[in-house]
């Protein structure tokens, strides 16, 4: 069994079919992107892994424990963290303090009111090395440009230590020129520290360029898997890109 597998999720909204029976496993360290058109309900089956949404019918088992029914929190506790399509930051907060949060959290120390941050010297010494890692300057998030916002937020995933990290669009709204050195960077921390990871993705490029494996989505269900050939195939060129 791999570090997450799933069996026979399903998520309707009505008439909607957003996730329907869908199965997948994946292993430590792999780095799985999942494509497909919008509405292939993509984002509905990383909701489903993250807890954000809970399934109607399936089973999800994390490192051989099943998680089907737990809610986001505790799934973070246990090594599933995520990055969002618009960055989770906090803009009135220096970068440096929003790893902190994360930090503080992941060690129970987030509801201690008698200490100020700066007595956690363990703790900001460990954010400021995630910020040389991604290459974040030390100032306030709101003068950020959008491509650090991107990478601080998916910094502030791994400040909780997760076994695996769901990364829902990681260069949406990243120019042409930051979008490899953005991709390059998370796929490189990931792969140094053998987190496993689900990205939602809608640039070929990069799905081709860094994928392990690939999942095409499509009406709620796995159409096709396998390597960047996968993206060749004929009736997923015509799904992706029409005829």
């Amino acid at each position: 069994m791999g570090i997450l597998k799933a069996e026979g999720l399903k998520k309707y909204f009505g008439e909607v079919h957003a996730v329907d029976g869908v199965s997948l496993e994946i292993k430590d360290g792999e780095f799985v992107s999942v494509v497909g058109p919008n509405g292939s309900g993509k984002t509905t089956l990383v909701n489903l892994i993250s807890g954000a949404l809970l399934p109607d019918s399936g089973v999800i088992y994390f490192e051989g424990r099943n998680i089907t029914k737990l809610p986001a929190h505790q799934r973070v506790k246990l090594g599933i963290g995520r990055s969002f399509q618009i960055p989770m930051v906090y803009e009135f907060l220096s970068s440096l303090d929003n790893i902190l949060v994360s930090i503080l959290s992941r060690n129970g120390h987030s509801r201690i009111f008698h200490r100020t941050v700066d007595k956690f010297e363990g703790a900001r010494k460990e954010a400021m090395e995630l910020l040389k890692i991604f290459s974040i300057p030390l100032k306030l998030v709101a003068e950020l440009p959008h491509g650090h916002r991107k990478l601080l937020d998916v910094a502030m995933a791994l400040a909780l230590q997760p076994r695996l990290v769901l990364l829902d669009e990681p260069t949406s709204g990243i120019s042409l020129e930051e979008r490899d050195q953005v991709m390059g960077t998370i796929a490189e921390v990931l792969k140094e520290r053998k987190i496993a990871a689900v990205i939602v993705e809608h640039d070929m490029d990069i799905v081709a360029e860094y994928s392990d494996r690939i999942l095409v989505m499509h009406d709620g269900k796995i159409l096709k898997e396998g390597g960047k050939e996968v993206l060749e195939d004929e009736e997923v060129r015509r799904i992706l890109i029409g005829d």
